[in-house]
């Protein structure tokens, strides 16, 4: 039986036996009431280490997840490579307002210090306060799953969408410039958070990929292949997190060296598995609107048992938490887990 959560976590992303599939979320975890229950809210959660270090571990202290899951936007390194960025409120996440790049890469480099820059030294620190804090939890050491915005969001926030499609079609040089540099400051901010405590990177990424924007042929030779060079580069557990039906992508995606990735509810557990075979573990894929939002704790037990028996790896959302989830309902999740072991 393990010691402690994190190494239950470690055990089932390495694809060994565990003594209870890992329940948490990979995604961000912030809500309302964990907010209102620690005075810890949006959007000063977003800047100030304390606040993001109390509100990230609500999610374990409060909802029961079993791990800390930090921070909660994917503007960060957008916003150090000169996007201006919207703050938010307190239900409503950060946005990208500019992209500087919309006209090409010409003048993109990585900042000198990229480490200092922004708001990078803010999620540095949460995570020295995180490691300190759940050190001293009684029950054992949690894990810290820090986020990173993969390449693909980076390179999205600075050149705009609709430029990322044409360039794969008719500067298909603009596209692998971008997404060299926009791989190179991930890299670089992972492997940062790794020595500063963290135990886990989920990578939140490729959200054109899941809509089936990107031709196979993209995917294979140029996003591919920067994924493959965070893998080899990133020295610590990665999780890839993509939104929309990645069904069509996952062989390739497993190819890339991630230790899972992370599904939401439109692609089928039993269907990832197969075409993921051992290379990647399945994380998921609990809804997280019509379930874990809209629904009540017996819809949220009644799906999180469907996906342990589809054989999930890790049961978690399929994507991030809403602001207005009840935390109720994020509690089932732990409690329909446990339930499911009790009856098998």
């Amino acid at each position: 039986m393990e010691k402690t959560l994190k190494k239950r976590l470690i055990n089932a992303l390495e694809g060994k036996a565990v003594d209870k599939i890992p329940c948490l979320s990979v995604t961000q975890t912030g809500t309302v009431e964990l907010m209102d229950r620690t005075g810890a809210a949006w959007p000063a959660a977003h800047s100030d280490p304390e606040k993001m270090a109390d509100l990230a571990i609500a999610g374990y202290e409060i909802a029961g997840l079993e791990a800390i899951r930090y921070p909660y936007c994917l503007t960060v390194l957008a916003e150090i490579m000169g996007c201006s960025v919207r703050m938010g409120t307190k239900e409503i996440q950060p946005s990208v307002l500019t992209h500087p790049f919309s006209k090409g890469p010409e003048n993109l480099k990585i900042p000198e210090n990229l480490l200092e820059k922004g708001r990078i030294p803010t999620v540095l620190r949460a995570t020295e306060i995180l490691k300190t804090r759940t050190g001293d939890l009684t029950d054992g050491e949690v894990p810290l799953i820090a986020g990173v915005e993969g390449p693909l969001t980076v390179f999205i926030h600075l050149a705009e969408m609709k430029n990322c499609l044409i360039w794969t079609i008719k500067k298909p040089d603009y596209f692998d410039i971008l997404m060299e540099t926009c791989t190179e400051i991930c890299i670089e901010y992972a492997n940062a958070l790794f020595e500063h405590g963290a135990d886990v990177v989920c990578m939140p990424d490729g959200g054109i990929i899941g809509s089936g924007m990107v031709s196979p042929s993209v995917l294979e030779n140029s996003v591919k292949p920067c994924y493959k060079r965070f893998c080899e580069k990133v020295k610590g557990p990665k999780i890839l997190h993509i939104c929309g039906d990645t069904f069509h992508s996952l062989r390739t995606l497993s190819e890339c060296g991630f230790d899972a990735i992370s599904i939401e509810e439109k692609v089928s557990i039993k269907a990832a598995r197969e075409s993921v075979e051992e290379r990647a573990r399945i994380i998921g894929n609990v809804s997280p609107s019509r379930n874990l939002l809209f629904g009540t704790p017996a819809d949220v037990i009644a799906e999180a048992k469907q996906c342990l028996s589809e054989g999930v790896d890790i049961l978690a959302p399929g994507c991030g938490i809403a602001p207005r989830t009840p935390l109720a309902n994020i509690r089932a999740l732990v409690e329909a887990r446990d339930e499911w072991y009790n009856k098998n």
